[in-house]
């Protein structure tokens, strides 16, 4: 995208794109960790799946950042996304964030 400056690209590349999210989770509106926030148009792709999608609150990061984020097709994050909504735990919260950690400093599915 050629409106993408260089300090938008570094922010994107490093994820301190994502840092104002933490306000929303101190205002209750996101979590640290789940599905990521659907936009609009999205929700044709969960062929009536969408219900469970909406089991938890969005999350800064989540199953499908920490799998592989922009690298993976569309059905693939949703299957990651719902796997994480059937299965979130304490150990997967602690796998995600661990996960997202090493996403985040080998720049793994930054664009």
């Amino acid at each position: 995208d050629p409106r993408v400056t260089k300090v938008g690209n570094f922010l994107r590349k490093t994820s301190l794109d994502e840092v104002p999210q933490f306000i929303n989770i101190l205002k209750g509106d996101m979590s640290l960790i789940g599905p990521r926030p659907l936009i609009k148009g999205e929700l044709e792709q969960h062929n009536g799946n969408d219900l469970i999608y909406y089991k938890m609150r969005p999350g800064i990061t989540g199953w499908w950042a920490c799998n592989g984020r922009s690298e993976i097709d569309y059905d693939e994050r949703l299957e990651l996304e719902y796997y994480y909504v059937n299965n979130c735990s304490i150990i997967l919260d602690i796998k995600c964030i661990l996960r997202t950690v090493k996403a985040v400093i080998k720049k793994d599915g930054a664009k």
